[in-house]
């Protein structure tokens, strides 16, 4: 049996047990942690961005400019997330359905790059329609109707409740023009 320091993984990714936290209480993994990091990074972002064009009076450039840029931000974050699946299906190409998972991760990213070509209005309803379809195929994922084993467990449902924020963060500039 390997000796480890208390709290230290025998395997790379594992998650351990944490002193204090119960009998099979587990630990977040670096890469879950790195990813919870990054996920609240990026919303504060498309937050401050969604704010900025809503406090831009609606017929200035300042607004249409405020608008543009969330437009872009959240088509990069959709392609983030696009990427995020053909990952998944790289990493489990023997899986049944890895294939659908890229043809799907390919239409978001299509959506992504028509968003940033278009008018700001145009682009955020087409973008928060997209977040909601996304967050449709994580649910499809976590109902076991596409390939849940892709993806890390809890994974299809942090993203659908994230990608519902998003579209909804997207979407606010629109209603309060």
């Amino acid at each position: 049996m390997m000796n480890t320091p208390a709290g230290a993984s025998a395997a790379a990714g594992t998650p351990v047990d944490s002193p204090g936290a119960g009998v099979g209480a587990t630990t977040m993994t670096d890469g879950a942690r790195a990813l919870l990091v990054a996920g609240v990074a990026l919303a504060i972002i498309l937050i401050r961005l969604a704010l900025a064009a809503v406090r831009a009076d609606p017929g200035s450039p300042a607004r249409l400019v405020a608008e543009l840029r969330l437009a872009q931000f959240a088509a990069m974050m959709l392609m983030l997330s696009a990427g995020a699946y053909i990952g998944f299906a790289l990493a489990q190409e023997s899986t049944t359905g890895s294939g659908l998972d890229v043809a799907l991760a390919v239409g978001f990213l299509v959506v992504a790059s028509i968003a940033v070509t278009r008018d700001p209005q145009l682009a955020l309803t087409l973008l928060a329609l997209a977040f909601a379809g996304h967050a449709g195929v994580d649910l499809l994922h976590g109902a076991g109707i596409l390939p849940p084993e892709s993806m890390p467990s809890w994974y299809a449902t942090a993203c659908a409740v994230y990608d519902v924020g998003v579209a909804g963060v997207c979407y606010f500039p629109i209603v309060y023009r």
